[in-house]
């Protein structure tokens, strides 16, 4: 870390703190050289997670978006939301472990559709009608006869 003051890169650590919003450190530091004090940040470097798109176009990984879709399919549904959260954050944790940077929105979705059949059949429905974009009620028929059949 270079000193702001004369440009040397000896310096000494004198005090080291959280930030205030408890994603940065904040130190205190000392230059061996002209001994003037001055305060440095450090936060992790986040490479943002992208989502494939069905046209191609890409977007980062938005958990608050994915929350919002969830709570629409769940809408008046005796789901609490805490729940939701919960799968909001596992997706977010897989996409998060994945290797690769990009993810497609179809796994994603995917990733919904299987946490929602087993949490609730109802909002499973919901949210695969507009996921999959059902462009009939023969799709959505076909859909509740798959959902039957697995009882």
């Amino acid at each position: 870390m270079k000193c702001p003051f004369c440009g040397e890169s000896e310096s000494k650590v004198i005090d080291s703190r959280v930030g205030k919003n408890g994603l940065c450190i904040r130190r205190r530091r000392q230059c061996l050289y002209c001994d003037k004090r001055f305060t440095t940040y450090e936060k992790i470097e986040e490479i943002p997670y992208m989502v494939v798109k069905k046209d191609g176009r890409r977007q980062g990984f938005d958990r608050q978006k994915l929350l919002k879709g969830l709570l629409k399919a769940c809408e008046k549904r005796p789901i609490p939301v805490s729940k939701l959260e919960d799968i909001v954050e596992e997706i977010e944790v897989k996409v998060q472990e994945s290797p690769e940077k990009e993810i497609p929105a179809s796994q994603v979705g995917q990733l919904v559709m299987d946490r929602l059949k087993s949490l609730d059949k109802v909002a499973y429905v919901r949210f695969a009608s507009v996921y999959r974009e059902f462009k009939d009620v023969a799709e959505f028929t076909t859909e509740l006869e798959k959902l039957l059949q697995e009882k």
